[in-house]
């Protein structure tokens, strides 16, 4: 293994060009693909993982032999039982090609739990199809730390994302529809076919009746003007905001127009797609703490405004009850395990740089409990710490009444590098020399990145411990680099582990590490705390997290983003948390201003506020809330093997 080659024979190849990347080329390869790693694994039956977690049967609901959906029931059953540890694995502003978090999650848990015979929980999201099949792959892990069968898990899993497709064009739909029928239909006709006769009042016509005050329950008993008022919803097509949403990264669907054919009567609008890990519906799914609050979160998305300025939401049209059904088994999250079978649960897929990019507060729920007060849950949130944490600390902790226990940074020599001044990296493209030869000057400088990142994840009051995620070609005195700069920043424990090649071998210092932080003596102290208090102003919260967190002298709004603004303060939106969307590869708007910017104006394009989820999403910049596809994708290397049934080429 490449971890077995001496610091010396490792700088001769840096120096012999001719033989480096040859040689160097060949020993990355001695780690076999991860799905070739996934596919020789025994997976034991999930029934197993999870007597051994402390479930019992009942608790279940088997989705063949390696993965279950667990039943929120458990929570009652524990409802009295002392929380774990809760450890948030982040990073530095990552390159395109990622530096590791999600393998680093999985083997620090594979650490704990398969080395030092610790309880642990691993919380993850599920991947998107998007970069499955785009440039970034799967996200189940990689070499010797992956969560398996890693087809399963990249792919379709047990349906949570369809099952939100699904939800969510069913409300475009409902939109569409309702518009078309209040142009063509009379307030008559509209509350006649709407309050059938005879038929009691489901709960969808009982809530709107609520909400409009009329304790009427036979529809003849109706005034005309109450007729009007229920059946005429009035909705205002420029103030729609709500789009449909497909899995893939498709950029022709950024922008469309619906309604062309003339069937619709005229009723033509320019809307959109997102993807659908950027919508409101994967927000909630995640943020939610049950049934009954996913079905309230459902009912309060605002579609738009009428003409009276009132807010439509998916209550109004009467559809929140029939979403709810549809992703009714999507709120329990799925039991799945590592390559070591330490329990891994599987819920969510919010992206970071255009949602809140974190997986479901049910899962980290359920481990925190099932672990007990010595264990741990390892949970991870998305892209660099700018990005994910901020949202983990900000968004997720304030819904969830969770505190952190420990910041992990996952940081690279590779990023570093880049973050120095290094040469641009692509991803499908060989990586530059300077990649690959030592150069400690690219790797200091570029540690100020690293050092914001720590100094940002210390304004919470939690503790942070740095992995360096080790390469074949990072050199003992550029690790060393690392080291010192992470403990000058205030870390309180700084390690190179190599769970790749290793698997939990490789993370057992990184996991002592935080052992020693959370149960030492003295132990780390911990005084979680927000960034910002919600009571402020919109623009206030938007401003803070600019400038405490990605060193923005000041923002600026478009007319656009203003009139938003105004808006929501005048509905009362005031409380709620900021999830900015925003380039993943830089503190700024500029994906190309690496290391730690500072000084620079953050320009907020469009805001849009989600009532169901509970926040505010301001868009940076020229970030897209649908990715597209590269001139090589990742499909192109994933295939079946005709004779066995495998997966081939997925990542």
């Amino acid at each position: 293994k490449i971890s077995n080659f001496s610091a010396g024979m490792l700088t001769f190849l840096r120096r012999a060009p001719a033989l480096s990347n040859g040689i160097l080329s060949r020993l990355a390869s001695t780690v076999p693909p991860d799905i070739e790693i996934a596919q020789q694994c025994q997976v034991r039956p999930i029934s197993e993982i999870a007597s051994n977690l402390g479930l019992q049967p009942d608790e279940l609901e088997l989705y063949g032999e390696s993965k279950a959906k667990v039943k929120l029931n458990v929570l009652d059953r524990l409802k009295n039982a002392p929380n774990g540890k809760y450890i948030d694995v982040t990073a530095i502003t990552p390159t395109p090609l990622g530096e590791g978090k999600t393998t680093t999650t999985i083997g620090l848990s594979q650490a704990l739990g398969a080395h030092l015979n610790k309880k642990v929980m691993t919380c993850v999201r599920q991947p998107s199809q998007g970069p499955t099949f785009g440039i970034k792959g799967g996200a189940a892990g990689g070499g010797y730390s992956q969560i398996v069968p890693m087809e399963e898990f990249n792919l379709h899993l047990t349906g949570d994302i369809h099952a939100i497709t699904a939800a969510n064009n069913l409300l475009a739909a409902a939109i569409d529809a309702r518009l078309l029928h209040e142009k063509t239909q009379t307030d008559e006709q509209l509350f006649r076919r709407i309050c059938a006769k005879g038929k009691p009042f489901p709960r969808a016509i009982q809530n709107r009746l609520k909400k409009l005050g009329i304790a009427k329950t036979r529809p003849e008993d109706f005034t005309p003007e109450e007729r009007t008022r229920f059946a005429r919803l009035g909705l205002v097509e420029d103030s729609i905001l709500f789009r449909r949403v497909v899995d893939t990264n498709d950029r022709f669907l950024r922008k469309i127009k619906v309604g062309l054919a003339k069937t619709e009567k005229g009723v033509v609008r320019d809307t959109g797609f997102d993807i659908t890990t950027a919508s409101e519906l994967m927000a909630i799914l995640a943020l939610t703490t049950g049934l009954d609050d996913m079905r309230e979160r459902l009912g309060r998305i605002m579609v738009g405004v009428n003409q009276r300025g009132d807010i439509v939401d998916a209550e109004d049209l009467g559809v929140a009850g029939a979403m709810t059904v549809l992703m009714k088994d999507s709120v329990k999250p799925t039991l799945m395990q590592t390559l070591e079978r330490t329990p891994a649960l599987v819920h969510a897929g919010p992206f970071a740089n255009i949602a809140h990019g974190n997986s479901s507060i049910i899962a980290d729920q359920i481990g925190l409990k099932l672990v007990g007060p010595d264990g741990f849950v390892v949970t991870e949130s998305g892209f660099g710490a700018d990005i994910g944490m901020e949202k983990f600390m900000d968004i997720k902790c304030r819904a969830s009444g969770l505190a952190p226990s420990a910041i992990l940074m996952v940081a690279t020599v590779r990023a570093l590098k880049m973050h120095g001044g290094g040469p641009q990296v692509i991803a499908g493209r060989p990586l530059d020399r300077a990649y690959l030869d030592e150069n400690l000057d690219l790797v200091r400088q570029g540690c100020a990145n690293m050092q914001r990142h720590i100094q940002n994840g210390l304004k919470y009051g939690v503790p942070v411990v740095v992995g360096v995620n080790k390469f074949p070609t990072d050199s003992p005195a550029e690790l060393q680099a690392v080291i010192d700069a992470a403990k000058a920043a205030g870390a309180a424990h700084c390690v190179v582990t190599t769970h790749h090649t290793d698997g939990g071998r490789g993370a057992i210092d990184l996991a002592c590490a935080l052992e020693s932080t959370l149960f030492g003596t003295p132990a780390a102290p911990t005084d979680f705390r927000f960034l910002y208090p919600l009571e402020l102003p919109i623009k206030e919260k938007i401003e803070t997290i600019a400038r405490e967190i990605y060193g923005a002298a000041g923002v600026s709004y478009s007319p656009e983003a203003e009139t938003s603004i105004a808006r929501y303060e005048e509905l009362g939106f005031t409380q709620y948390p900021i999830c900015m969307a925003k380039t993943q590869y830089s503190f700024s708007h500029d994906p190309a201003a690496k290391g730690a910017p500072s000084g620079f104006t953050l320009p907020i394009r469009e805001v849009v506020c989600s009532v169901g989820a509970g926040f505010i999403t301001p868009l940076v910049g020229s970030i897209m809330t649908m990715p597209g596809l590269p001139i090589r994708p990742a499909y192109y290397d994933i295939d079946i093997d005709l004779a066995t049934g495998k997966v081939l080429g997925l990542s």
